[in-house]
């Protein structure tokens, strides 16, 4: 499915996602999200942003961090979140019906992270898929990552030894459970158990990260407003958790 965000229309959708106005008054997810990130975890050395896509959350998280890597399968989210990094501005079509659009800009100047640039990092990598270079962080931050992933459940198992100790992980996701991203077999949760319980994707994950990490706050829901067209936009809400490291 990586193709999916591969299209001009889907780059277009997350520059707006990520640097384009509020939608109904709704603030920017990728930042409500690092602003979280940093509230659970207000510095560090080190951060990893997977599912990066274009990058905001990224630029955010290093008002914290001396360095962070934002990482995303997309070739295009990363080609344009890098270019934004090096360059300082980008400029991204938008839809606005049929085959009418118009062009937009962001400014990393204008959001107020244009001295936050010197301290990001974006490269394109599987997240589900990560090789022991990828230790040592204060944060991970996996942003509605783990409901398009193939295998969540061995992901986030191993997330625990990729953090030093005390550090955080932040997990967003709507939990919409699409056979498309992840087969039934592998959902960690939104079914019904052997008893007839229901299994939550919250449920699943606590089967996977604890007893090493304890849920550090109470889960709660963000709202993100992705834009289509003109006259067609996505609400939805993501649940966020955080989970911090024992040792």
């Amino acid at each position: 499915m990586t193709d999916f965000y591969e299209t001009d229309e889907q780059l277009g959708q997350y520059m707006d996602f990520h640097y384009g106005p509020k939608h109904f008054g709704v603030p920017n997810f990728p930042k409500a999200c690092a602003e979280r990130c940093l509230q659970a975890k207000p510095r560090g050395e080190r951060a990893l942003d997977l599912g990066c896509a274009t990058g905001r959350s990224t630029l955010e998280l290093a008002r914290g961090f001396g360095h962070v890597l934002g990482m995303d399968l997309s070739h295009r989210f990363i080609e344009a979140a890098e270019r934004l990094r090096r360059d300082g501005e980008l400029s991204y079509q938008l839809v606005d019906e049929g085959e009418i659009g118009h062009q937009e800009t962001a400014s990393l100047a204008e959001l107020g992270l244009a001295g936050e640039a010197a301290r990001v990092s974006f490269e394109e990598g599987d997240a589900g898929n990560l090789g022991p270079e990828y230790n040592g962080y204060d944060l991970i931050f996996a942003g509605n990552l783990i409901d398009r992933m193939p295998n969540p459940g061995p992901f986030l198992g191993g997330l625990r030894e990729r953090l030093n100790p005390g550090g955080v992980l932040v997990v967003t996701s709507p939990y919409t459970l699409l056979p498309e991203f992840t087969p039934r077999e592998s959902w960690i949760g939104g079914y019904y158990g052997a008893d007839g319980e229901p299994v939550t994707v919250l449920d699943g994950m606590r089967a996977h990260l604890e007893p090493g990490m304890r849920l550090a706050a109470e889960p709660e829901d963000v709202p993100f407003v992705i834009r289509e067209t003109r006259r067609k936009h996505q609400h939805t809400l993501a649940q966020l958790t955080v989970w911090e490291r024992m040792d």
